[in-house]
């Protein structure tokens, strides 16, 4: 009898390894990824594979947080500390502020979240309102959604939607059915983790459809290709959602070098695996195209409340170009 892990992988057809080479001078940004799971490794490796910029969600970390100054200090990492980090490596650093789904159960904290939630969502480099939506979509989530999309609606921000992994076409609608009752409009709207049976009601309702590439869940980046070549480039855009899982960090230029031995054409890759992302958030008037014409200069002897990303006798980095420390 094979373990679920093997049967995961069976579903999933053949493995092909893709050249990254194939996707060398190609810049990416990836507007769902959750690099304080990650490590510097990772920064390392994304950097080398062409991903210029990110955007991190607010999510659930793995086990419920229990107060909210653990809120605080979180929320205080993404806009500090891992800014910083990805600075260390070339890579600018953007995020999402808002309430997680899973989280808003816990009604007497979320309140306390809502309070506090005004005080981050100004900063600079943060982007919108995110990841926010449904997980088991129960009542309480739904009133922290609604919450949050008015709260979106103050600040001028873009909303990022997090669509439940159960009964997800069900909760993808109720979503978008939501946020257009509260008058937003669809082009401010993000809809996250995407599939085959969602993807054609996002985009005729006029959200951005955003799919997260996954090695073994939600969608494989074969499938991915096929959703390009069936619904074109317009508002689709590739993320790799890496967390504390099992996950890929460098899932958009690995389904970028798939598109190209695919046959899908660099205008259409580079839409959605680069320019749609940075047009739909840009929409906070904190992030542009522009801003990636140059490399972010590196400068590794930097230090962010006195600590560095180097440690023992390590030797800071102060150029723009591979960033592998030797």
């Amino acid at each position: 009898m094979c373990s679920y892990h093997e049967q995961d992988r069976a579903s999933m057809g053949q493995r092909v390894a893709l050249d990254l080479d194939l996707v060398k001078g190609f810049r990416f940004f990836d507007p769902h990824i959750h690099m304080v799971s990650r490590t510097t490794d990772d920064y390392q490796a994304m950097a080398d594979a062409g991903i210029v910029g990110l955007i991190e969600p607010a999510f659930w970390v793995g086990q419920p947080r229990t107060g909210i100054d653990t809120f605080r200090d979180y929320y205080s990492s993404l806009i500090g500390w891992e800014r910083f980090r990805s600075s260390q490596f070339g890579i600018r650093h953007f995020c999402t502020i808002g309430l997680n789904s899973r989280e808003a159960n816990n009604e007497a904290l979320a309140e306390e979240v809502m309070e506090l939630l005004p005080f981050y969502i100004y900063k600079e480099g943060v982007v919108g309102i995110g990841e926010i939506g449904f997980d088991d979509q129960t009542a309480a989530e739904e009133k922290y959604y609604r919450l949050q999309l008015e709260l979106a609606k103050e600040a001028g921000l873009p909303v990022q939607v997090h669509t439940p992994h159960r009964d997800k076409t069900r909760g993808t609608s109720r979503s978008m059915d939501i946020a257009l009752e509260h008058g937003l409009d669809p082009k401010t709207v993000i809809i996250d983790h995407n599939t085959e049976e969602t993807v054609k009601e996002v985009l005729d309702k006029g959200f951005w459809a955003a799919f997260t590439i996954y090695p073994f869940t939600k969608m494989g980046n074969e499938r991915m290709v096929q959703i390009v070549r069936e619904y074109g480039p317009e508002r689709i855009m590739v993320n790799s959602a890496a967390d504390w899982g099992i996950s890929d960090p460098l899932a958009v230029p690995k389904t970028a070098a798939l598109m190209v031995k695919s046959g899908i054409s660099r205008e259409a890759i580079e839409q959605v695996c680069f320019k749609n992302a940075i047009a739909a958030f840009g929409q906070s008037g904190q992030l542009d195209e522009s801003m990636f014409s140059e490399k972010v200069q590196i400068d590794q002897a930097q230090k962010f409340e006195g600590n560095s990303v180097l440690r023992g006798g390590q030797q800071p980095r102060r150029d723009a170009g591979s960033i592998i420390i030797s």
